[in-house]
Parts: structure tokens; C-alpha cells; sequence
């Protein structure tokens, strides 16, 4: 047994959370690094939809929005994520994507601070962020997006026109950790309002939202939080703004009294306020079946995982792949990295990844040259994560990936 093997037995051993990953749906010989992209299923919750759909819709029907607690179910969920984010109780609300939840929210942000119309944003932040920040723009007169360069401080970017700053907390590509509270401070300094991407944090990577004193937060749950395909994302609020806070799609179930039809709008006074329209029951009670296994989840034990479980992927790669010019994309300082790790390979990543794939060992291609590896620490062993680095290492040295079968491009890479 060589030191890489011996060290990999022996984090396995010491793992806390080692018997978390019986409770998911794990394919046999597959080894799954794309949790940051889409979890595994939990074994629980495809008979959590059944139920839903063989029994609250087939025989309870419209009854189950009451007995089955539907209506509630984007507070209810929002409950089970507070304290992964850092957030409390009636704090976040669960609805919509993604995308839809930054409009909200930065649109949200211009009427909070009405004397300015500047939303700074990331340059090299995932493009959903900016597309929705441009569409707000396009709408609302006067209100235009300014962008900030991956080596600049945001803050120092910042004017008196600036309304609002949008940034992802762990870089997408990269896995960059920003520093929350420092940012969020330096940023409200300035006069602006914060509104913090947490789709790569969330689940993964420690994160302290009233701590840090943000103004907002939005997040999917997808991800390392396996609530499925297109589960629906998450939104958070800082309960300074709760009352004050207003979005522009003030559909029917952010309304104070949603069944008493009135004609003017009157928003919830907490964080229903920002939902919208009618809760997707069937996708949303898989995501709540999914959430209620971190009730016995230490998450401090699950931030440590994640940080030396990347720590020992890099080793193992950088050990195993030299001289076939990989380089780290990805912060090498613990502290500073979330728990996806990319190298950078010119001219045949895409195959490279490809070939990995072919083997069983999932994770993704981001253009023009990003491996990216994801790490949920739930379910995923050090055994595996060597494993990955050994595959890696022997489709460089024999040129597995050199074949036309590994060229061809699908809709997703």
C-alpha cells in the first residue's frame, strides 16, 4: 500500500460522517465528483414522491394543500436550509429558480436604495447572474449594470450610484471563497446593498449569513443539497428589511391574505413576501425529503470534510499527473477554496473529461479549458476521491482521451 492509499484508509476511518453516504442512491462503480452541478438521490425520495403522487394528489386532491401542509411548503422548506446558510427560522423562502430569485432580489435592492441605479456585478461571475442583471436593466429606465474585473476589490469599485452589489460566494470556475463579512461590510461602507449567490456554497461550504451581515442571499438546491433536477432555489432576507422589502412579481402567495382575494396587493410581513406564484408540491416535497437528513448532520465536521477532501485530491493529482501540464485553477489555501477543485488543460480538456466519464468518474468541463471536480462531502469517501486522481493520471499517460468518440460535444459538458 502505498502513502497515498495508506492516508486515504486512514481519513476514510477517521471520517465522522462515513455512514452518511448509505443514504443515497449511490450507481454501482460510478464515481461521482459533479455534486456541485447535481446531487445524488437520496434513497428516501422517490418514495416521498410516490407518496405525493400516489396518495396527497391521487385521493387527497385540492384537500392536501391543508392536510398535507402544500401551502406551507416554501416556508417549511425555507426552515430546513436557514441553518445551513446561517440564517434563523421564517427567514427563507423557498420557490422559483435560481435566475428568477436574482431578479427579484436586485430588483428588490433598487427600491431599497431609490437614490441610486447602479448594479455592480462580477465580470467572471456565472453568466445567469449578469443575464438577469441586464434584463432588470433593460426594463427599469435608468438603471444600468457595471462590472468589476476577478482582481479587483469590489468595494473600491463602488460609487455613489451603486444600489446594489451582486457576487457569488464561491466562484463557480474557479472555487474562490470570498470573505463574507469583510465584503459585506466594506460593501454597506460605501452606501450599497449586497445580494450574495450562494449556489456553490450552500451545503458545502461553512457560510454565516446574519453573522456576516448580509442584506440578501439566493441559492439552488440541486446541488449539494440533492433536492433533484430543477428543484427549486432559495431565498434569503435579512430581517432588517423584512417590512420593508418589496419585489416586483407580487403574485398571490406573497400576499398577506392570499385567500382574501382582494384587489391591491399587500405583501406578507416576513419572507413570504417573496414568493410568487403556486409552490411545484411534487419537486418541492423531494427537496424537503432530502433536507431532512442534515437534522443529523454536524456541519462543522462537513465544512472540515469538504476542506481536506479537496486538499487531498490537488496532492494526489499534482503527484500523479506531473509533467502532463495541468495546471490549479483553484486556491491551494484551505481557507480560501470551496469544495470544488479545477485544473486548467489546454487544448484537449474537454476529451480529457470525456474519457473520464467513459470510466465512471463523473465531473464536468466548464470552456475553454476547466476540469472541475465537485466534492460532497455527504457522500462522497477519500477512497474514491484517489481513485478519480488515479483514472486522471492514467488517461494522461497512455492518451486515452486521443479518440474521435470523446470529440463530440452533447448539450451539456
Amino acid at each position: 500500500m502505498n502513502t497515498l492509499d495508506k492516508r486515504a484508509n486512514e481519513l476514510d476511518q477517521a471520517d465522522p460522517l462515513r455512514t452518511m453516504r448509505n443514504q443515497f442512491h449511490i450507481p454501482n462503480g460510478l464515481i461521482y465528483l459533479d455534486g456541485n452541478s447535481l446531487g445524488l438521490m437520496p434513497l428516501t425520495a422517490a418514495a416521498k414522491v410516490a407518496e405525493v403522487t400516489g396518495n396527497e394528489w391521487a385521493n387527497g386532491l385540492i384537500r392536501s394543500w391543508t392536510d398535507a401542509g402544500w401551502f406551507h411548503l416554501p416556508t417549511t422548506v425555507g426552515d430546513r436550509i436557514a441553518p445551513i446558510i446561517g440564517g434563523n427560522p421564517g427567514e427563507v423562502t423557498v420557490a422559483d429558480s435560481t435566475s428568477v430569485n436574482l431578479f427579484k432580489c436586485l430588483a428588490a435592492a433598487l427600491h431599497l436604495n431609490p437614490d441610486r441605479q447602479v448594479i455592480l456585478a462580477e465580470g467572471d461571475n456565472f453568466p445567469t447572474d449578469s443575464y438577469m442583471a441586464q434584463g432588470l436593466a433593460g426594463l427599469v429606465p435608468d438603471v444600468t449594470v457595471r462590472y468589476f474585473e476577478s482582481h479587483e476589490n469590489p468595494a473600491d469599485c463602488i460609487g455613489d450610484d451603486v444600489a446594489v452589489v451582486l457576487l457569488s460566494h464561491v466562484d463557480y470556475r474557479s472555487s474562490r471563497i470570498r470573505d463574507m463579512t469583510a465584503t459585506s461590510k466594506a460593501v454597506q461602507e460605501k452606501g450599497a446593498l449586497i445580494l450574495w449567490d450562494l449556489s456553490h456554497t450552500s451545503g458545502a461550504v461553512a457560510c454565516e449569513l446574519n453573522n456576516a451581515n448580509a442584506d440578501m442571499a439566493v441559492g439552488c438546491s440541486y446541488k449539494y443539497l440533492n433536492g433533484g433536477p430543477g428543484a427549486p432555489a432559495f431565498t434569503w432576507v435579512n430581517q432588517r428589511h423584512a417590512a420593508s422589502i418589496r419585489q416586483p412579481l407580487s403574485g398571490w402567495l406573497g400576499h398577506a391574505a392570499p385567500f382574501d382575494f382582494s384587489r391591491e396587493f399587500a405583501p406578507a410581513d416576513n419572507a413570504r413576501r417573496m414568493v410568487c406564484g403556486t409552490p411545484p408540491v411534487i419537486s418541492m416535497a423531494a427537496l424537503d425529503e432530502a433536507l431532512k437528513l442534515w437534522e443529523n448532520v454536524d456541519l462543522a465536521a462537513l465544512w472540515n470534510k469538504s476542506s481536506e477532501m479537496t486538499a487531498f485530491f490537488i496532492e494526489a493529482v499534482e503527484q500523479l499527473c506531473q509533467g502532463h501540464n495541468l495546471t490549479l485553477a483553484s486556491p491551494r489555501n484551505n481557507s480560501e477554496r470551496g469544495s470544488h477543485v479545477s485544473f486548467e488543460l489546454d487544448g484537449h480538456g474537454f476529451e480529457v473529461m470525456q474519457a473520464m466519464v467513459a470510466r465512471g468518474v463523473i465531473g464536468d468541463f466548464r470552456s475553454p479549458s476547466t476540469l472541475r471536480f465537485g466534492f460532497a462531502p455527504l457522500y462522497l469517501s477519500f477512497q474514491e476521491v484517489l481513485q478519480a486522481a488515479q483514472h486522471l493520471a492514467e488517461i494522461l499517460e497512455t492518451r486515452e482521451w486521443d479518440n474521435e468518440i470523446y470529440r463530440v460535444r452533447g448539450a451539456v459538458t
